[in-house]
C-alpha cells in the first residue's frame, strides 16, 4: 500500500494542523457528551427533579448566571413564580420560594422543636473571599457567628442607639441645610445623591469616628464609588464561582482586564479601610461609636473579636448601612410623588405634629403612623435587597413549604417576587399604605411574608439604626420642603437592573422651601 494514499499514523504528530484539529474535535466532542448527560441527569435524574421550573434553567445554570450578570434577575425570577407557582427550580441545584408565611421560618427561622436537622449555612459561593482571609457576620460559621453577633448587638442596641442619636440628628440637619443651599440655586434636586451623601455620612461616622464629609463638600467621596463597585462585583464574582464557564468566557472576550480591576477595586478600598480602623482602634474616645461598643466587650472571650473581623465587619457595615437605607429613601420618594394622594397625607401628618425641626426627634417620628406604613410599603414594594438571602438545606434534607429539598441545595425566598405576588397581597403592583393600617379591602395580605431585613438570628443586625435614619431624614425633609418630580412620565423604577443591589438612576425633583 502506498504511504501517499490518504491521511496514514505514522503521520500524526500531536502538535500538526491534523493533531491539533483532531485534539479539538475530541475536546468538543468530550464537552458535547458530559453537557448532554448533565443536562439529562439534571432535568430526569437530579434529586429536585421533582420541583417545576423552565427546562433550560433545570438542565444548566447558564440562564440565571446570564441573567445574574446582566442585571434582570429580579424580573426573570418574577416571571418564573408566575408560571410555576410558590417553589420554582432556577438552576439545577437552586430553589426560589415565595410562600412568605412559611419558607422564611423554615430557612431562616431557629431550629427547634419540629426543626432539628441543623443549621441552614450560607451559601459562600455568593461571597467573595474578604482580603484579610477573616469573614464578617454576614458569611460567617455558626460558632464566629453567634460570637461576634453577641458582641455588635450592643453597638446597634436600642440604648447605643439613642446615645447616637445626636450625632445621627447633626447629619440630618446637616442634609436639610445642604438643601436649602442648593434651593437658591434655583436647579433640581438629584434627591437620590443627596440621600446617599447623608446615609453614608452617618455610617462612617458611626463605624470609624469620622464622616466622608460628602455633604459637607456636597460631593461623593471616593470610597463611595469603591463600596459600590464592590457590591456591583458581588454578583459578577458569585456567577464565576458557581459556573466557570464565566470565568473563560470573560478570559476569551478580553474582559480579564476589567475583572482584575474589579478585584483590585476591592483590595484597595479594603486596604484604605484597614488604615481607617487602625487610626480609629488606635484613638480611645468616649464617643457611642461601633467601635467603641466592640472593645467594650473585648474582654470576654465569648465576645471578642480579632482585629481582622473588626476590620471585615466595617466593610459590612459601610455597604450595608449606607446604601441600603438611601435606596429605601429614594424609592419612597419616588412611590409617594407618583401617588399624590399618599403624598400629602404624609405631608399633613408631619407638618400637623411638628411646629419646629427640633421637635423632630427619634422618639417622635415613631409616633407618625401613616410614615411607618409609607415606609414599609415601599420596603414592601420596593426591596433594598430585591433577590433572596441563599442558604444550604443541612444534611437530611428538610422539608420547606411543604416541598422536601435534599441536603446540599440552595434555598431562598426571593423579596421581589414574594412581594409582588397576588398570593401574597391585594393589589401587589399599587403603591397602598392603608394595608398596613388595617384598611379592609387588604386584610387578608399575607403580612408576614415581608422580611426586608430577613429572618431569625441572622435578621439583620443595624435595622434600628436604618429605621430610625429612613424616619428622621423622610421628616425633616418633608417638614422642610414641598416635592415634585421634575419627569413625571418615566418610570423611575421600571428601568433598573439589579446587581445585588438596584441599580439607581438619578431622580430629580424639584424643592420648594415651605414658607411658615
Amino acid at each position: 500500500m502506498s504511504s501517499s494514499a490518504g491521511f496514514q499514523p505514522a503521520d500524526f504528530h500531536l502538535f500538526s494542523a491534523a493533531g491539533i484539529a483532531v485534539s479539538i474535535g475530541v475536546f468538543l466532542s468530550l464537552v458535547t457528551v458530559y453537557t448532554i448527560s448533565s443536562a439529562i441527569y439534571n432535568i430526569c435524574f437530579h434529586p429536585l427533579s421533582h420541583i417545576p421550573g423552565p427546562l433550560l434553567a433545570r438542565a444548566s445554570g447558564l440562564p440565571y448566571a446570564l441573567h445574574s450578570r446582566n442585571g434582570t434577575m429580579v424580573t426573570w425570577i418574577q416571571a418564573l413564580h408566575t408560571k410555576y407557582g410558590d417553589a420554582v427550580r432556577v438552576n439545577p441545584t437552586e430553589v426560589s420560594f415565595i410562600s412568605g408565611e412559611t419558607a422564611w421560618q423554615d430557612i431562616y427561622g431557629f431550629r427547634t422543636g419540629k426543626h432539628k436537622t441543623g443549621a441552614y449555612l450560607k451559601d459562600r459561593t455568593w461571597y467573595p473571599r474578604p482580603v484579610n482571609g477573616e469573614w464578617s457576620l454576614i458569611a460567617s460559621d455558626e460558632a464566629n457567628h453567634s460570637r461576634m453577633r453577641r458582641n455588635l448587638s450592643h453597638a446597634f442596641s436600642d440604648k447605643a442607639l439613642r446615645e447616637q442619636e445626636g450625632q445621627i440628628q447633626k447629619f440630618v440637619d446637616l442634609l436639610v441645610q445642604r438643601l436649602e443651599d442648593h434651593v437658591e440655586e434655583k436647579k433640581p434636586v438629584d434627591i437620590m445623591r443627596w440621600y446617599n451623601y447623608a446615609t453614608f455620612d452617618i455610617i462612617t461616622d458611626l463605624t470609624l469616628g469620622e464622616p466622608l464629609y460628602c455633604l459637607r463638600d456636597k460631593d461623593y467621596h471616593p470610597w463611595v464609588s469603591l463600596v459600590f463597585a464592590s457590591l456591583k462585583a458581588f454578583g459578577m464574582i458569585a456567577a464565576k464561582h458557581k459556573f466557570p464557564f464565566f470565568y473563560y468566557y470573560d478570559i476569551l472576550i478580553h474582559f480579564c482586564t476589567s475583572t482584575a480591576s474589579s478585584i483590585e477595586i476591592r483590595k484597595n478600598f479594603f486596604y484604605k479601610l484597614q488604615e481607617k480602623v487602625a487610626k480609629r482602634l488606635a484613638h480611645e474616645t468616649d464617643r457611642p461609636d461601633f467601635i467603641a461598643q466592640i472593645l467594650k466587650n473585648q474582654s470576654e472571650k465569648e465576645k471578642a473579636l480579632t482585629k481582622g473581623e473588626i476590620e471585615t465587619n466595617a466593610v459590612l457595615f459601610l455597604g450595608a448601612g449606607s446604601e441600603t437605607t438611601a435606596t429605601t429613601l429614594s424609592g419612597a420618594t419616588y412611590l409617594l410623588l407618583k401617588n399624590p394622594a399618599c403624598y400629602a397625607k404624609l405631608v399633613e401628618e408631619v407638618r400637623g405634629r411638628f411646629t419646629t425641626q427640633s421637635q423632630i426627634t427619634m422618639d417622635a417620628v415613631n409616633g407618625l403612623e401613616y410614615m411607618i406604613a409609607c415606609l414599609q410599603e415601599a420596603l414592601r414594594y420596593y426591596p433594598p435587597t430585591p433577590t433572596g438571602f441563599p442558604r444550604i438545606v443541612p444534611a437530611g434534607g428538610d422539608t420547606i413549604s411543604g416541598i422536601f429539598v435534599p441536603e446540599g441545595m440552595a434555598v431562598y425566598v426571593s423579596q421581589h417576587a414574594t412581594n409582588h405576588s397576588t398570593r401574597n397581597y391585594t393589589d401587589p403592583d399599587l403603591f397602598v399604605p392603608e394595608r398596613w393600617l388595617g384598611e379592609k379591602r387588604y386584610k387578608d395580605d399575607n403580612r408576614a411574608s415581608l422580611n426586608p431585613f430577613s429572618f431569625g438570628p441572622r435578621n439583620c443586625l443595624g435595622k434600628n439604626l436604618a429605621y430610625v435614619e429612613m424616619r428622621l431624614i423622610l421628616a425633616k425633609v418633608l417638614f422642610n420642603f414641598d416635592l415634585e418630580l421634575v419627569d413625571k412620565t418615566s418610570d423611575w423604577m421600571g428601568s433598573q437592573k439589579v446587581f445585588t443591589l438596584w441599580e439607581k438612576p438619578s431622580l430629580m425633583v424639584e424643592l420648594v422651601p415651605v414658607q411658615r
